[in-house]
């Protein structure tokens, strides 16, 4: 069985293979920065992040204090990157400049509608970006472990308060990869070591299969 830090690996390594060629993409707080570290080589991504950044590279050796990600976790600047106020970084997001956003979710369900912010009695800093990035992007890829602690975050409806409706694009777990289309979740990929049966027992939703 993998360990939580080795499913959230498994994750990161996944999403970056949906990045593109000379794609502006935001990685969200949380797993989603760990893509960062996994991007092909031959890959020319620029990564923007609200917090006022375009070009920002993985974690230096050695640090540099002033310069972090979203998650205020130690980043670098790459060559022809560029720093700047936060409403120049937001009027990129809202602009409709940026390619991708990766977020993390607690809960997507069949059409799309993402909750990622809050569960009610649970202290959080607030919504931050996410209703920006998830308002403003042209492709939402929502990065998430497949359940907690057993109980599937993969919904028919969301029950926790929404950050968004029907703007999610894709969903990747350690499970699999999984779309939104008009009909539903379609499972495209399933990982190694799982079944669709498998998966199917711990997604509420139906998913739509194609693969078998």
């Amino acid at each position: 069985m993998l360990t939580k830090e080795q499913r959230h690996e498994q994750i990161a390594k996944r999403v970056a293979q949906e990045l593109s060629d000379s794609s502006l993409v935001n990685l969200g707080i949380g797993l989603p920065t760990k893509v960062q570290n996994y991007i092909p080589a031959n890959l020319s991504v620029i990564i923007q992040s609200e917090n006022g950044f375009v070009g920002l590279g993985p974690t230096p050796d050695p640090i540099d204090p002033t310069i972090v990600n979203a998650s205020g976790q130690p980043a670098s600047i790459k060559q022809g990157g560029a720093y700047f106020d936060i409403t120049t970084s937001f009027g990129i997001i809202r602009g409709g400049h940026v390619d991708i956003s990766v977020l993390g979710g607690l809960q997507v369900d069949e059409t799309g509608n993402l909750a990622n912010y809050l569960i009610p009695g649970v202290f959080v800093p607030g919504i931050g970006g996410a209703m920006d990035l998830l308002a403003g992007v042209k492709k939402v890829i929502v990065a998430m472990e497949h359940t907690n602690y057993g109980k599937p975050k993969i919904l028919k409806q969301c029950t926790l308060p929404l950050t968004a409706r029907g703007r999610v694009n894709q969903i990747i777990t350690e499970m699999g990869v999984f779309e939104i289309t008009q009909q539903g979740i379609e499972i495209t990929e399933i990982a190694s070591g799982y079944t669709f049966d498998e998966i199917q027992a711990v997604t509420a939703a139906q998913l739509i299969n194609h693969l078998t």
